[in-house]
């Protein structure tokens, strides 16, 4: 029975984001094929944390730059170690390598942060040049060269290749990321396994048009992402939408709402801040269409499969469906301009065939593309097969054991300089002490 220690950069919160939901279902396709499972993290405990320990999984709170982690990471001697974002994997991942060479290091991206930077800055740019700020064709057009070109020269990105380089194994959520890598930043493939998000076929029966009513938005508000869609949404999209629908109403649910967020509501214009949705599916079934209007962003969106399952179409941007349909239609409609998503909304809230047809799209998609029966099993193989050839792995990924010395050595140094610092303010100390004696 194979052990994982998972270093999490947060503790996992399914039930507030989709890296939440993913790191989930990670860990319970290794309690399937019967691993044993540690999970420390150096996070304070959030409000909706998961109940890891009903589920056999241990414990354990660890401390950044403590040398008590090395102690730890000796004593419990784990197969494989599986880190929680690049930064987990800077702070602690030459600790493993040091103390655990043999385990498996294996970094879940959750998405790529420093993809999800560069439109950001993309997006940024347009806006402080007073372009239209309802018109984002170009922006989402942004081709793979423009993205690298963006990318290559940043802190983030450089910090972020340099982790999946060290590791064994890299967890990629989105295709469309896999080929940016692969593509674009030469990373070999064997570094890297496609790992959507993993979901269990919907059992119980869709609810039809007739017994749904109002607009849903969903998603924490701490995610720059989401809380730039609310603001378009507020400003720009919600309101073409009500000249169309005086009636409409919008309910927006999020974890941890911040006052700025919740100054927002305004239930005359059918602008409803809802903070955080104790049942997400629940809210989602009962609504007519989900918006999700994200001008830039990285990986999948747990909000739209959230809306697939429960047969609720929506209505997203490029940057929203990417990588998450495939050659599978979009159920729903994909926009690049506030008019387009309007447009398209207003359409399939009044159009029951219409609707019924984009419900429809919803299943087929999820078992194509999102079964756990079939990625939970590939998920576990492609670790085992990592294992098995471990050596002959890490002898062809030159760059990372280059990657890795480097990291090393250069923990050496800081070390042996502050050593020598502390030495020299000991000295320092003890001439001063000596100097006030009579």
């Amino acid at each position: 029975m194979l052990h994982v220690l998972v270093i999490g950069y947060v503790w996992p919160e399914p039930r507030s984001s989709a890296a939440g939901g993913h790191m989930m279902q990670i860990l319970e396709s290794f309690l399937a094929h019967g691993w044993r499972i540690t999970f420390a993290s150096p996070a304070s405990v959030g409000e909706h944390k998961a109940d890891l320990a009903a589920l056999g999984i241990a414990e354990q709170a660890i401390a950044l730059n403590d040398e008590s982690f090395d102690r730890f990471v000796v004593d419990l001697a784990p197969d494989v170690v599986l880190f929680d974002r690049f930064m987990m994997e800077e702070q602690f991942g030459w600790r493993v390598a040091k103390h655990c060479p043999q385990a498996l290091r294996v970094l879940e991206t959750s998405d790529l942060q420093s993809l999800r930077e560069a439109r950001h800055q993309l997006l940024r740019r347009r806006l402080v040049e007073g372009l239209d700020p309802n018109d984002f064709r170009a922006l989402f057009n942004t081709s793979g060269p423009d993205l690298f070109r963006q990318m290559a020269p940043a802190d983030l990105t450089q910090r972020e290749l340099a982790a999946i380089y060290r590791s064994d194994l890299s967890l990629i959520i989105s295709d469309v990321e896999i080929d940016l890598l692969v593509n674009g930043f030469g990373v070999p493939d064997y570094l890297l396994h496609w790992c959507p998000l993993m979901l269990d076929p919907a059992t119980q029966s869709l609810r039809p048009y007739a017994e749904r009513q109002h607009f849903l938005s969903i998603g924490n508000f701490r995610h720059a992402p989401n809380w730039d869609a609310v603001l378009w949404m507020k400003h720009n999209l919600w309101p073409m939408i009500r000249r169309r629908l005086p009636e409409a109403q919008l309910h927006l649910y999020g974890a941890y709402t911040p006052p700025k967020a919740t100054a927002l509501h305004n239930p005359r214009e059918g602008f409803h801040v809802q903070d955080w949705a104790e049942d997400a599916l629940a809210v989602m079934s009962a609504a007519r269409i989900c918006l999700a209007p994200l001008r830039f962003g990285a990986g999948i969106k747990g909000k739209l499969t959230d809306a697939m399952l429960c047969g609720t179409p929506s209505v997203t941007t490029p940057i929203g469906a990417e990588a998450m349909h495939g050659p599978l239609p979009w159920p729903g409609a994909v926009a690049s301009t506030a008019e387009g998503l309007a447009e398209a909304a207003v359409r399939l809230y009044s159009d029951e065939a219409a609707w019924q047809q984009a419900q429809a799209a919803c299943a087929p998609l999820l078992q194509a593309r999102y079964d756990q029966r079939r990625h939970g099993p590939a998920l576990v193989e492609r670790i085992e097969h990592s294992l098995a050839h471990l050596a002959e792995q890490r002898l062809y990924n030159f760059t990372g054991a280059m990657l890795r010395h480097h990291q090393h050595k250069s923990t050496q140094y800081m070390a042996q300089w502050i050593e020598a610092k502390n030495r020299l303010a000991d000295v320092q100390a003890t001439s001063a002490a000596a100097d006030r004696c009579p």
